[in-house]
């Protein structure tokens, strides 16, 4: 079998931009001069060429290559099953990443770049829309919100307000206060509201759908960054009583005891630490950020002062801990840092903020081609969705009546209906969402869905990067029944084609040999010298290394085995080793047999050479009929415009 190698970027950039020159044209279709060169300048290195040499050659390439993918289209190979189940494959695995604005990626991920220079010590009251009693209770809210704001204007201390009247349980005992937090800690919405907020000053209030929220911001910090830490866990298990408690003390101690006197942190805390997961790794934890932990852990932790310091046995709701400092990632200060940058890009669009940088997607489908509803009220769709869900026949409307449609993309009231039932409660479960709300995320969800299903109608990067793809399969694909199939299989064509030319198929001097390869070239050392003491037993000594060595045998002329040997080598031998100090491979030759004068390669010896040949005339004539097809004329002001 003969590997048809055939650069990938051949097949780049075939599309064209209406809006360019035409370069050339074949048959009936165009190719824009913009295309033709973005796609000369991809994939043209540096030669000793002139530009104008080299985009003629390119050229001729270019056109055959046009050619071969038109023939493909016109015999309908883009609607094979494989072609088609490959090219929906590769769109559903790179349509996610076009699913946002890049400006607005962008941006935000500036944003967070800023806002990641600082710590913040933030302080948090809760209102919730849910009352004590499990019920919806909005104006109960907005009274309670009223009473904070009263009691906050006139001077009273935030945390104990917190402590007093949020609705977060834990303010009852942290008093509202979360701590220093950094970018990505909180929600988008509250790290915003935060953000915004200067040092000492209470934020305004915000709405979210479970209910108010405000902060304070108590002071500020340069940016700490991460840290990598060992820890030991002495858990304390459920309900445990005081004397469980001072027991777990007392091993805590036993062990920093043992610690400072140069016991190994990482095999007492294989041995001891209930935290399982860092115990198995000698208590070695993921890199930790501000705001991820509560207080005592994070004050702890970042006390240590130096790489190796080792904490006091210390309390937290969760038990005893004792840390270790291991290492201090300080924050990224500098706006260009490629990888920082392309970490903040993947945590933005793993984070909530994301969501803001869709925005875009629901103004571009209403400007193109727009919503266009159905005459259907909101009163009839109300009262139909309240019937199906209460186990009725709905009234006026059928399930598959529109509610609206985008271009060609019907939405029906099955749709919204299964919607509505998969949506329709709020996290929780208790309270249900209003119809208008759910139509809004349903039409937004729609208008996603369509920009997705047309995305090449709306992104020429993503267009071209399908094209592409798609061209170079039908390439291969008419490629391998026009030309390399009948190459392989035309046994009489081949033989012909070997008798004719016999005189060209040369033996250079060569030998009969087995090549030995090895990725580690104390291995084939090893086994090099054993066959060098013992040359008849090498079929043996190969044996014995088969798990470490791969062995070749063919007929080789001198020039291609291994150790550069440049004299008739002799029959009974080992060559010289040939090594790559780059990735400490090896190989090297044992010579059966010699033949010192040049020869003629037997049709079966010549078979790979003559099927090379074969392709190249195959490829030639075929070439001739798709010109005489698809007759081609290119514009020569525009080609000299671009050399």
């Amino acid at each position: 079998m003969i590997k048809h190698w055939l650069p990938a970027t051949l097949f780049c950039l075939i599309t064209g931009t209406a809006s360019s020159q035409t370069l050339f044209t074949y048959g009936s279709h165009k190719a824009s001069a913009e295309e033709f060169l973005k796609a000369f300048n991809k994939n043209n290195p540096p030669t000793n060429k002139t530009r104008a040499e080299a985009m003629k050659e390119y050229l001729e390439l270019y056109i055959n290559s046009k050619l071969k993918i038109q023939t493909a289209y016109d015999l309908g190979y883009d609607t094979l099953p494989q072609i088609k189940l490959e090219t929906e494959n590769l769109r559903n695995t790179i349509v996610d990443n076009y699913m946002s604005d890049p400006e607005a990626v962008s941006r935000l991920s500036k944003e967070a770049f800023q806002r990641s220079q600082k710590d913040i010590h933030a302080a948090h009251i809760f209102i919730s829309f849910i009352n004590k009693d499990g019920v919806l209770d909005t104006a109960g809210a907005k009274a309670k919100l009223s009473n904070v704001e009263k009691r906050l204007a006139k001077g009273d201390d935030f945390l104990t307000v917190a402590q007093q009247l949020s609705d977060d349980p834990s303010a009852v005992s942290n008093k509202g206060d979360l701590g220093f937090v950094t970018v990505f800690t909180l929600p988008y919405e509250l790290e915003t509201l935060l953000y915004s907020t200067a040092a000492g000053r209470n934020s305004k209030v915000y709405t979210s759908k479970a209910g108010y929220h405000m902060l304070k911001n108590l002071g500020e910090r340069k940016a700490l960054g991460k840290i990598k830490i060992q820890q030991i866990l002495l858990a304390f298990p459920p309900g445990a009583s005081e004397a469980v408690q001072k027991n777990t003390a007392r091993l805590a101690d036993s062990l920093y005891l043992r610690i400072t006197k140069g016991d190994d942190f990482g095999k007492l805390a294989a041995a001891f630490s209930t935290d399982h997961n860092s115990a198995a790794r000698d208590g070695v934890t993921p890199e930790i950020g501000v705001g991820e932990y509560d207080q005592p852990f994070e004050k702890a932790v970042w006390s240590l002062a130096k790489d190796g310091d080792v904490s006091k046995p210390f309390k937290t709701s969760h038990g005893y801990h004792i840390v270790k400092r291991l290492r201090l990632s300080p924050i990224v200060t500098n706006a260009t840092d490629k990888n920082n940058n392309l970490q903040l890009e993947t945590l933005v669009k793993a984070d909530d903020r994301w969501k803001t940088a869709k925005d875009f997607i629901y103004v571009q489908v209403k400007n193109k081609p727009g919503i266009q509803r159905s005459g259907i009220s909101n009163t009839v769709l109300w009262a139909a969705t309240d019937s199906m869900i209460a186990g009725r026949a709905a009234q006026n409307i059928d399930m598959q009546a529109e509610i609206f449609h985008i271009g060609s993309s019907s939405f029906r009231f099955a749709d919204w209906l299964q919607h509505v039932q998969t949506y329709r409660y709020m996290p929780g479960g208790a309270t249900i969402r209003p119809y208008s709300t759910l139509m809004e995320e349903f039409t937004n969800n729609s208008m996603y869905q369509y920009y997705r299903d047309h995305l090449e109608d709306y992104n020429e990067e993503f267009r071209n990067q399908m094209a592409e793809f798609r061209d170079g399969n039908l390439f291969f694909e008419v490629m391998q029944r026009e030309v390399w199939n009948k190459a392989q299989t035309d046994t009489a064509a081949l033989e012909k084609l070997y008798e004719k030319n016999k005189a060209q198929y040369i033996w250079q001097p060569s030998a009969d040999a087995i090549v030995f390869f090895s990725n580690d070239q104390a291995t084939a050392k090893a086994l090099a010298d054993e066959i060098k003491k013992s040359p008849s037993s090498w079929k043996a000594l190969a044996e014995k290394y088969n798990e470490k060595v791969v062995g070749d045998s063919a007929r080789y002329e001198f020039a291609q085995l291994p150790g550069n040997t440049k004299e008739a080598p002799k029959a009974g031998t080992v060559t010289a080793m040939t090594t790559n100090q780059a990735d400490n491979t090896a190989s090297f030759a044992y010579i059966i047999k010699v033949y010192p004068q040049k020869g003629i390669r037997s049709f079966n010896e010549a078979k790979g050479l003559v099927m090379n040949d074969y392709q190249v005339q195959l490829e030639s004539e075929w070439i001739k009929q798709l010109r005489a097809k698809y007759p081609v004329t290119i514009d020569q002001a525009q080609l000299h415009k671009l050399k």
